[in-house]
């Protein structure tokens, strides 16, 4: 998949890591709640791409802890980064929300149970939302977040009041004495 190439290379142009590393950079960005990426596909696409010459890999014993291959990114790497980067950026938008099918199906419900499936779904944007705030309140000052990376969750908290406007609007469409 071209999006973790994509991140995979982007992290490797900055600096050397290993694939666990890279992993808990995922993490702790929290990469994953906005592109779908998970811990073995990270391990699987340092290979693939090291296989395909876009990254090397150098084993370094640290201490006492175990060998371990630290990438870097080649020239042909670095290429493929900037392809990459080019390509994605001129595709169409494509924004998946997982809860659409469920939109899509409530009119199969009845009354009651399209309330419930809908307040659920309130609740957890809800809760994305409170976990935005916090985490950009907790990164707003500190130097080392790449600017873009506040621009990421500045997108999501947009998008997530977005929601919350258009849930809003679907829950007026319910008799008011049933909410």
């Amino acid at each position: 998949m071209a999006t973790i190439d994509l991140i995979v290379l982007g992290m490797l142009k900055k600096e050397p890591m290993g694939a666990y590393d890279i992993q808990k950079l995922v993490e702790y960005r929290n990469i994953s709640k906005w592109v779908k990426i998970s811990t073995p596909s990270i391990y699987k696409k340092a290979l693939q791409l090291e296989e395909k010459g876009f990254i090397k890999g150098n084993i370094v014993k640290e201490g006492k802890m175990p060998e371990k291959a630290v990438y870097s990114l080649t020239d042909a790497g670095n290429r493929e980064f900037e392809r990459l980067m080019l390509e994605i950026a001129a595709k169409p938008i494509h924004i998946f929300l997982d809860f659409n099918a469920v939109i899509v199906n409530l009119d199969s419900l009845p009354l009651e149970i399209q309330q419930s499936c809908v307040n659920s779904i309130e609740k957890n944007i809800k809760t994305l939302k409170t976990y935005l705030e916090e985490n950009i309140l907790e990164k707003e000052n500190i130097p080392e977040i790449p600017e873009t990376g506040m621009a990421v969750l500045q997108q999501q908290y947009v998008l997530v009041e977005a929601i919350e406007k258009w849930i809003a609007s679907l829950k007026e469409r319910f008799p008011s004495n049933n909410q």
